[in-house]
């Protein structure tokens, strides 16, 4: 079996929320354990994420453990950034076994053709002030500078504000016009035949035609599957 998810935003919230969160996710993770052949986790798995060369945030520890755990017994683990999670190095690869990318994919699962990206930087071309920022705080310059200049207490307090001020306007979306950009991105992206989307980003699990968003874990679990049938299935708990 195939799986997907993302937004979990560990670290969010108070402690009480943040330990419900973990637990909840760290449990799916184990219930999938014994099926999942790969597990395609499509950004904002944490709240924020910030990796100095010897410094990583504290914290996710049963997660990590997990994901460690699945990746020694042969589940291929994916991750793909979002834009909470977009300034990892190689921690996660050499301690965890995860396969890191920064930009949308392709890949060839089950006989699909799969096209999985977060989605935060999709179809943006209206929206300038968006598309500067993120050209700023995607910058290889700027995460060098910042790592040298500014203490990790100082950036993580920052990040975690910066973090709960774009997490909080995601979460309370329940329009489904928010995910008419990407399903515009979808519809007329002809650079390769693509047998099914799948992104994460707006918080609204849903699914129309061959795109699947996937929602997010303050509340319950969400998550999508790949079945040997080539079906998609969006499933919450």
């Amino acid at each position: 079996m195939i799986y997907f998810a993302s937004d979990i935003h560990l670290g969010s919230g108070d402690i009480a929320r943040q330990r419900a969160t973990e637990q909840r996710f760290v449990k799916w993770l184990e219930s999938i354990e014994p099926t999942a052949e790969v597990l395609f986790l499509l950004g904002d798995i944490f709240d924020f994420w910030f990796e100095y060369k010897r410094v990583v945030p504290k914290g996710f520890v049963r997660t990590l453990g997990q994901l460690a755990k699945m990746a020694e017994r042969g589940t291929r683990i994916v991750m793909l950034t979002g834009n909470h999670d977009m300034w990892v190095g190689k921690y996660l690869t050499e301690e965890c076994g995860i396969e890191l990318y920064t930009t949308p994919q392709t890949f060839d699962i089950k006989g699909l053709k799969l096209y999985l990206s977060h989605g935060d930087n999709t179809n943006i071309k209206g929206q300038p002030m968006l598309r500067v920022m993120n050209r700023f705080f995607r910058s290889k310059s700027l995460r060098v500078l910042a790592s040298w200049l500014i203490h990790p207490d100082l950036f993580l307090r920052f990040g975690q504000w910066w973090s709960g001020s774009s997490r909080k306007a995601h979460t309370e979306q329940t329009d489904l016009k928010y995910l008419d950009p990407l399903i515009e991105f979808a519809k007329g992206y002809y650079e390769q035949p693509i047998d099914h989307f799948v992104f994460g980003h707006i918080h609204i699990p849903h699914q129309r035609d061959n795109i699947t968003f996937l929602g997010e874990w303050s509340k319950a679990a969400s998550w999508a599957e790949l079945d040997d049938n080539g079906i998609i299935t969006l499933k919450t708990k």
